[in-house]
C-alpha cells in the first residue's frame, strides 16, 4: 500500500495560528490508476449483454466494478474522443474535429489528465494508443508533457506490415521494398489494398501489436508496483480497429454460421442524407477484396460475414491481453489500491444502416463501453444514467482525493459509483461535423437521454469559431419502439413535447 504527504491548510494555520508547526502532516493514502483504452470497442461485451462474444476478462472486471450501459464519446472519430477526454474539454473548445490538429497547437498550456496526476505525485506512464498519435507531437508520437518519463514505446515485430503477419503478404511487402517502392501508400496501392480481415494464423499473441502492448504495460506494473508514489499506468490496445488481425484461436472461439448481416441496410427514414456515411475509412482503397465507394457497389455478404467474425475476433483478443493486465494487477499487490477503467473510444457501425466503421451521431457510433472499478471497494453494479467522457477526468480526481481542476466541462460520477440509481444529467451530448452541401459544412449535436436521442444539425463556419448558426435539420429516434433506429421521429405529433423537451436541452447547452 502506498501514501503520499497531503496538506490541507485550515484557515487558521493560514493566517498563522502558533500551533501550525504542533500539528503533524496526515498523510492521505492515493489509490494507484490503471487506466484502460481499447480503440474502436463497442458495447459488444458480455456484461453489457452479448450472448455470443467471448469477453471473460473484461466481464471480470465489470464484477467488480461499475458498468456504465449509456455513456456516449464526445465524437465518433479517433483523435477528437480521445483529446476530448484527456483535456476534459469539448471538441468544441479543443478545437479537434479532425484527424491532423493538434491539441497544443490550439490549447499550448492544457493540463492533460495524466499530466495532472504527474502534478499531483503519481508516476505517469503510459505505452500503447492512448492520445491519438495525429493529435500530439508528430515526433514522439504522445504528448510529452502528459507523463513523467519518456513514452514507454512497444516493440515492433520484424516479421508485421501493416498489421498483418501471414508471410505469403509480408513477402509481398519486402518485393515492393527491394524494388525501390517504399512509401506506405505506393504500396497499399501496389497490393490493391491490404487484407481487412487476418485472423487464420496460429501465431502467439505476441505476433501482433496488442500482445506486445500487454507485455509492456506488465513490464511497467512490475517496476512502479514496489515503489512508494502511486501510479498512473495508461495502456492504449489497438483492436479492434481495422485491419481485423488476430491470432487463430481466437478466430476459433467462433463459427462462422454464428454470424449473419445486420438487420437494417437502409438509412433512417426521414434522416438527413449527409447524416449517412458510406464507410469511408473502409472502403478508400487500403483494403483488398472490399468495393471502393466510386465503384457504387455494396460489400458482399460474405465479405461481410467476414467483416463480423474478424471484429469478433480482435475483441477475444485484446480481451485477452486485458485479462493478462489484470493478472499483473493482482500479482503486484497493489490490487486492492487502484482504480482500474476501462472505455473505447466510440462505437463501430457493423453494417447497420449500410454503414461501417464510425463517424455518425447515431447510437453505435456513439454508445462506448466504460467500466469504472474502485478496486479498494469492489461491487457489481450497473447504470443507465446518461454520462459522457467527458466525466472520467472529474471522476478519477475525485477518486484519488485530488481537487479537480475548475476548467473541466464534465462531472464526477462517484455518486453514481455510490448508488447506480442516480443520474448526473438528463442527456449525453455528442457530435460531429458533415459537409451538407459543396462548401457549406454544418455540425450535428446529438442529445441521448434514458429512451430518446435528439439531433440537431447547425450551419456554422464552426473552423472560424462561429459559435452559432441555422438549425437545418434534426432528427428524433425512440429506443423503447424503435431500438434500430428505423424512422427519424421529430415532425411525428405523438412525439411533440418529447421535440419540446429536447430542444429545450438544446438551448440550455449553447450550441445555438
Amino acid at each position: 500500500m502506498k501514501s503520499m504527504p497531503f496538506f490541507t491548510i485550515t484557515a487558521g494555520l493560514a493566517a498563522g495560528s502558533a500551533h501550525a508547526a504542533a500539528i503533524p502532516p496526515e498523510p492521505v493514502e492515493r489509490p494507484n490508476i490503471l487506466f484502460i483504452a481499447v480503440d474502436d470497442l463497442k458495447p459488444m461485451l458480455g456484461c453489457y449483454g452479448d450472448t455470443l462474444i467471448q469477453t471473460p476478462n473484461i466481464d471480470r472486471l465489470a464484477s467488480q466494478g461499475t458498468v456504465f450501459l449509456n455513456a456516449h464519446c464526445q465524437q465518433a472519430v479517433c483523435g477528437p474522443t480521445r483529446a476530448s477526454l484527456l483535456t476534459g474539454l469539448r471538441p468544441d473548445t479543443t478545437k479537434v474535429w479532425d484527424l491532423k490538429t493538434r491539441i497544443r497547437d490550439i490549447l499550448p498550456d492544457v493540463v492533460t489528465l495524466p499530466q495532472y496526476f504527474k502534478q499531483n505525485g503519481y508516476t505517469a506512464v503510459g505505452t500503447g494508443k492512448i492520445f491519438d498519435p495525429r493529435s500530439v507531437d508528430s515526433q514522439t508520437v504522445d504528448d510529452p508533457a502528459s507523463w513523467s518519463r519518456p513514452y514507454s514505446q512497444f516493440p515492433r515485430n520484424p516479421d508485421e506490415e501493416f498489421g498483418c503477419v501471414n508471410p505469403e503478404f509480408v513477402a509481398k511487402v519486402r518485393a515492393l521494398e527491394a524494388r525501390g517502392i517504399k512509401a506506405q501508400n505506393k504500396q497499399k496501392k501496389a497490393l490493391g489494398g491490404t487484407p481487412p480481415v487476418e485472423i487464420d494464423q496460429d501465431v502467439p499473441d505476441s505476433a501482433y501489436d496488442d500482445g506486445r502492448i500487454a507485455d509492456t504495460g506488465i513490464t511497467l506494473l512490475k517496476e512502479l508496483a514496489p515503489k512508494d508514489e502511486p501510479f498512473f499506468v495508461a495502456v492504449g490496445f489497438k483492436k479492434p480497429h481495422l485491419p481485423f488481425v488476430a491470432p487463430k484461436k481466437y478466430a476459433d472461439l467462433y463459427e462462422r454460421s454464428q454470424f449473419h448481416v445486420a438487420e437494417i441496410k437502409e438509412k433512417p427514414i426521414g434522416a438527413p442524407d449527409y447524416h449517412w456515411q458510406p464507410g469511408w475509412e473502409l472502403r478508400n482503397g487500403s483494403y483488398s477484396d472490399i468495393p471502393l465507394l466510386n465503384e457504387g457497389l455494396p460489400i458482399p455478404d460474405e465479405m461481410q460475414i467476414t467483416l463480423i467474425h474478424g471484429y469478433h475476433a480482435c475483441v477475444s483478443y485484446t480481451d485477452a491481453q486485458v485479462g493478462r493486465l489484470l493478472d499483473a494487477l493482482e500479482a503486484s499487490g497493489e490490487a486492492d489500491n487502484t482504480i482500474v477503467i476501462l472505455w473505447g473510444d466510440h462505437g463501430w457501425h457493423l453494417g447497420d444502416h449500410g454503414m461501417w466503421c464510425k463517424h455518425t451521431n447515431y447510437e453505435q457510433a456513439t454508445r462506448s463501453p466504460l467500466i469504472i472499478a474502485d478496486l479498494r471497494n469492489p461491487k457489481a453494479q450497473q447504470s443507465s444514467s446518461p454520462v459522457e467522457f467527458l466525466d472520467i477526468y472529474p471522476t478519477l480526481c475525485e477518486l484519488a482525493g485530488l481537487p479537480t481542476p475548475g476548467t473541466l466541462q464534465g462531472v464526477s460520477l462517484t455518486p453514481i459509483l455510490n448508488d447506480p440509481s442516480a443520474s448526473m444529467m438528463e442527456a449525453a451530448m455528442s457530435q460531429f461535423p458533415r459537409g451538407i452541401s459543396k462548401g457549406v459544412e454544418a455540425m450535428g449535436y446529438s442529445f441521448r437521454d434514458t429512451r430518446y436521442r435528439y439531433i440537431e444539425w447547425i450551419k456554422k463556419d464552426y473552423r472560424a469559431g462561429e459559435s452559432g448558426g441555422e438549425v437545418v435539420a434534426r432528427e428524433l429516434y425512440d429506443y423503447e419502439t424503435d431500438p434500430l433506429e428505423t424512422r427519424n421521429r421529430v415532425d411525428d405529433p405523438a412525439y411533440a413535447e418529447t421535440v419540446a423537451r429536447m430542444e429545450k436541452l438544446a438551448d440550455q447547452s449553447g450550441i445555438r
